[in-house]
């Protein structure tokens, strides 16, 4: 039986969902479950045991999701930093991944798992790409910009998360996909994270809906102002091409446009051809890493 669909939501939690589904949801939402080895401390447990209520706090969490229409969800499952605790730990925890993210496999969920990951490391290695494209000949210096380190971040294929959850109490991100969730909501909550709740989720859902306006103002915002700057950049590449080919600064617009529309295309074909280069080299790297046995 599936893992995350056993069990059927009450008529009342069905209730409220419907309720909360009548205004703005959040498409992606990102979670940092914290709080295992405290719960497991609480309950007199082994570290071990709370660790395992978590995962299967992360299944159940997945129902509800599921429930509400959120089409993704990215999960903080395992810091570099989480390296530095007990060997004992440590290697409990990677045991336990392999059997329940096996397990939600088999789901063909829409999780993402961010294991063994730090945002800053995930930053400078989209910034090291880039320069690697630069020195490749397959990106002009001018071609480096915020949307092209979107797109080699290690989420380029997902959307930011329009929600982030933190439990524990704590209220911090620990360098959790700092540069994706910079116009995310973000709501901490107290609840410890294998305690956590329906009804905890819908709390966190509903601070979405009451800040939905502001945050979409500013993400349109930021969106403009990248696409203005980008022009900016554009016409003064036109600008440089007809001083050097001797034209006046009131140039026929039709040449002004031609020139502009070329220089789009030509940027575009350039990061067309790194990201598919880029794709490659990361593959290539993977094959290494893992290779697959004759």
């Amino acid at each position: 039986m599936s893992w995350i669909r056993e069990g059927e939501l009450t008529i009342i939690e069905r209730f409220c969902a419907n309720i909360i589904k009548a205004g703005p949801m959040p498409k992606h939402v990102a979670f940092i479950m914290d709080g295992n080895r405290r719960y497991a401390q609480k309950c007199h447990v082994e570290r071990q045991q709370g660790h395992s209520q978590g995962f299967d706090k992360l299944a159940q969490t997945l129902r509800w999701c599921l429930n509400l229409g959120i089409r993704e969800v990215t999960v903080y499952a395992f810091s570099i930093e989480n390296f530095k605790r007990s060997k004992e730990e440590v290697d409990g925890l990677m045991d336990l991944a392999r059997q329940k993210f096996s397990r939600l496999l088999e789901e063909q969920c829409f999780l993402n798992v961010c294991f063994a990951y730090t945002s800053r490391h995930e930053i400078s290695n989209a910034v090291r790409e880039m320069a690697w494209g630069v020195e490749q000949g397959l990106l002009e210096p001018s071609d480096v910009s915020e949307s092209l380190l979107d797109k080699c971040l290690y989420t380029n294929n997902s959307p930011d998360p329009d929600l982030l959850i933190r439990t524990s109490g704590e209220v911090r991100l620990s360098d959790f996909l700092l540069w994706q969730t910079s116009h995310s909501c973000l709501v901490f909550q107290s609840v410890l994270w294998p305690e956590y709740s329906f009804w905890n989720l819908c709390e966190a859902i509903l601070q979405f809906q009451m800040n939905y306006s502001a945050l979409q103002k500013a993400r349109d915002s930021y969106l403009e102002e990248r696409r203005r700057q980008q022009l900016e950049r554009d016409q003064a590449y036109v600008n440089k091409k007809l001083q050097q080919e001797g034209s006046v600064s009131r140039a026929d617009s039709r040449r002004r446009r031609s020139l502009l529309q070329k220089c789009t295309a030509l940027r575009e074909e350039r990061i067309q051809g790194f990201l598919q280069a880029l794709e490659h080299k990361r593959a290539d790297f993977l094959e290494r890493l893992c290779p697959v046995s004759a």
